[in-house]
């Protein structure tokens, strides 16, 4: 008895840490979730991420509490020789990475540890033992890597359908629940699943069919290398040229406005 005693004891103790450390997690989020950007930090923000100052006043308010959050909660780390992530490097990511989250439940990217930022495109092994030049990357295991300059060129152009942030961190949210397949947890039960199943495949293919043919598309070809990166593409897509893609994929683009919960078009 006295070691069920000791048993039942330590395990009301430890779920008693579990339940304080939760609940100080929660408190920390809601106090960071309640701060803003100063003015000078909105405009620098602006310069390199010009879709910021184009979202309506309650986004942009939630968004700059989620940049208080992201910031504080992940990791940032200086690569490949660059000196210091600077403030202004970590809210710009920040920004790109939880424009993804607003108007929306999440869960502030869980899986998520680590941002390794390089000053410019850098070499990464691929699977057949040779060297990529990359501009980014997600990992599963917690990780994005970007390359800095890549970063705000993509960010400043915010009308070519090209943002490796974007692009990287839709990944981590399809890699979510274990498998970086271009189908990201849904809330709303199977039928969502397979709605989006449906929609995504045919569009995929119809996608592939067009390259094949030679005949341009409002997504990026890269888009047709596998499902998980024609999400990613489609999601830089949908927030930088949103009309092209109702125009050309509606059912993509309803598919990804339910899931976002945001349509972008009418920020434009």
């Amino acid at each position: 008895m006295n070691e069920i005693a000791v048993i039942l004891s330590v395990a009301t103790g430890v779920f008693l840490i579990f339940v304080f450390l939760g609940v100080r997690k929660k408190a920390r989020r809601a106090h960071w979730l309640s701060l803003q950007l100063s003015d000078a930090e909105r405009q620098e923000l602006g310069k390199d991420f010009p879709t910021f100052l184009r979202l309506p006043q309650h986004i942009r308010v939630e968004l700059e509490g989620l940049i208080h959050v992201f910031i504080n909660e992940k990791y940032f780390e200086a690569c490949g020789g660059l000196e210091e992530v600077s403030g202004h490097m970590r809210r710009v990511i920040a920004a790109e990475a939880c424009l993804l989250l607003v108007n929306r439940k999440h869960d502030f990217y869980r899986k998520l540890r680590s941002i390794l930022i390089y000053p410019t495109a850098y070499k990464a092994r691929n699977e057949h033992g040779g060297e990529d030049v990359r501009l980014g990357e997600s990992w599963d295991s917690g990780s994005v890597v970007l390359a800095w300059d890549s970063v705000v060129a993509g960010g400043r152009n915010d009308e070519d359908g090209s943002n490796v942030s974007i692009h990287e961190f839709a990944h981590q949210l399809d890699q979510v629940d274990g498998a970086g397949d271009g189908v990201p947890e849904l809330l709303t039960g199977k039928g969502s699943y397979r709605e989006w199943s449906q929609v995504f495949s045919k569009a995929f293919e119809k996608f592939q069919r067009k390259l094949d043919k030679g005949r341009r598309t409002v997504i990026d070809p890269y888009g047709a290398t596998n499902p998980a990166e024609f999400f990613a593409v489609a999601t830089e897509t949908f927030y930088e040229k949103p009309k092209q893609l109702k125009k050309h994929y509606p059912e993509v683009y309803e598919q990804l406005r339910k899931y976002y919960h945001v349509d972008p078009i009418q920020w434009l």
